[in-house]
């Protein structure tokens, strides 16, 4: 809770009365009291921002009503009670729906009700700081500098499209393979955008089966299907003027996908076995391993979906490519790890770095953290040696030689591992693989071979 006091207004022109609720709250030294007398006095002074304003009904300056649309306009964050001599149904119920947190009918027990009525308020208002204060500290948590490690030329790239997605709504596309970190580029994107104190809902949609997808997305209605016992809301109403996250969509059936296209087109879903048509106010991330542009090609993915989910693409760069960041990364998670254990920080040994940096990662960042965590468990001292540096076996000769090429390619694939690695220093890279600088240079002229 904050430390800032708990205002409250009483404006009411009967002078003993106020007097009376001003007394009765005051019980409760966290409350800040004020006491007006006319609409225009209260009214004018609501640049105090009070959390509440107690509201005689019959005022000689404005009745009830108005000053209860004025406060509301002023500050919609303002808790109004209304209190009134006269025990109307239909006023109250009226002043309920202009947005009226209570209505209390003076008698003997007014003090007590207004007492229990604001203690619910500053609940629900303690409840709504805390909530916000969370809210910002996800914000700070996903802040791209603070959360995303790298450094290297690929993952700065990737940066600038992420800056540049959160600036704005448009829908983001991101490619990358297995454990590249999608979902914490999409949680970084939402976090840092405009929609950032809005929901955030994430779905893997490989990991939903075929017949249930529709009803998770969209929802559905009580008795739309045998088990369907009552209304479910799906994850597009979920992430309402928020940021919805569509993981693995290439795995989308081709049959969910013009439905998909159409919710996308006029922003409105409609529940399974309902006919009401909900509109939506939805941001669209979607990620997926698999390369889209090929999969339109083959049939398996609508080529006008593909168009309006493209907006602005992001390319995750495999870890094998990121050179240096390996190390980075590794002693990120070596220091995490060794903080959440209670135990001492370790380093990594010469050997054991060059052990980090020359495995491919098949299984790329997420492959890495693995790796680490299991090596600080197995070190036995301060320094993390080689051989606790447990790989898995034989992947670099699984993934280098999974496909039949000829001698000029394989010397191709080798040469820009090693650029990769060493952060594109042709000297170092031709001093390793014993071979000519000029024949380095030569290819990436050559387009065989690339810098970036």
């Amino acid at each position: 809770m904050k430390n800032s006091p708990f205002k409250i207004f009483i404006l009411d022109d009967d002078v003993w009365y106020s007097e009376l609720l001003e007394y009765h709250l005051s019980l409760n030294p966290d409350y800040e009291l004020k006491k007006f007398h006319s609409a225009k006095d209260c009214l004018s002074n609501m640049h105090q921002r009070p959390n509440v304003v107690t509201l005689d009904y019959s005022l000689p300056d404005k009745n009830g009503a108005e000053v209860l649309k004025k406060i509301k306009e002023l500050n919609p964050d303002t808790q109004v009670v209304v209190i009134s001599g006269q025990e109307d149904v239909a006023t109250a119920v009226d002043l309920l729906k202009k947005g009226a947190y209570d209505y209390i009918v003076k008698d003997e027990d007014t003090p007590e009700r207004l007492w229990n009525t604001i203690n619910k308020i500053r609940e629900n208002v303690s409840l709504r700081e805390e909530i916000d204060q969370l809210r910002e500290e996800i914000v700070q948590k996903y802040d791209f500098s603070n959360f995303i490690i790298g450094n290297s030329d690929a993952m700065k790239r990737v940066f600038v499209m992420m800056d540049k997605a959160a600036k704005t709504n448009i829908t983001v596309s991101i490619n990358g393979e297995t454990g590249t970190g999608k979902e914490l580029v999409a949680k970084a994107i939402h976090y840092n955008g405009p929609k950032n104190k809005k929901p955030y809902v994430a779905v893997n949609v490989a990991a939903i089966p075929r017949e249930l997808i529709e009803s998770e997305l969209f929802g559905h209605e009580k008795g739309a299907f045998t088990g369907a016992v009552s209304r479910r809301l799906g994850k597009f109403e979920e992430a309402n003027k928020g940021t919805i996250f569509l993981d693995e969509i290439g795995e989308l059936d081709i049959s969910l996908q013009a439905k998909l296209l159409r919710v996308l087109q006029e922003k409105e879903i409609t529940r399974v076995g309902g006919n009401t048509v909900v509109p939506i106010d939805t941001r669209i991330i979607v990620a997926t391993h698999k390369n889209l542009a090929d999969e339109v090609k083959k049939g398996n993915f609508r080529e006008d979906l593909y168009y309006r989910l493209l907006g602005l693409p992001i390319e995750l760069p495999p870890l094998r490519d990121r050179g240096a960041d390996i190390l980075v990364l590794a002693k990120f998670f070596m220091d995490a790890f060794a903080k959440e254990n209670g135990m001492g920080r370790k380093t990594l040994s010469a050997e054991a770095q060059e052990k980090l940096l020359a495995h491919p990662y098949p299984g790329n960042v997420r492959e890495l953290r693995a790796v680490v965590e299991l090596a600080v468990v197995m070190a036995d001292d301060d320094e993390i040696k080689a051989n606790d540096v447990n790989l898995a076996a034989n992947n670099n000769e699984k993934d280098f030689l999974a496909t039949e090429r000829s001698l000029r390619e394989y010397t191709t694939d080798i040469i820009q591992r090693f650029l990769n690695k060493y952060d594109n220093n042709v000297l170092l890279v031709a001093d390793k693989l014993d071979i000519g600088k000029s024949t380095i240079y030569r290819m990436i002229q050559n387009k065989e071979l690339t810098t970036n």
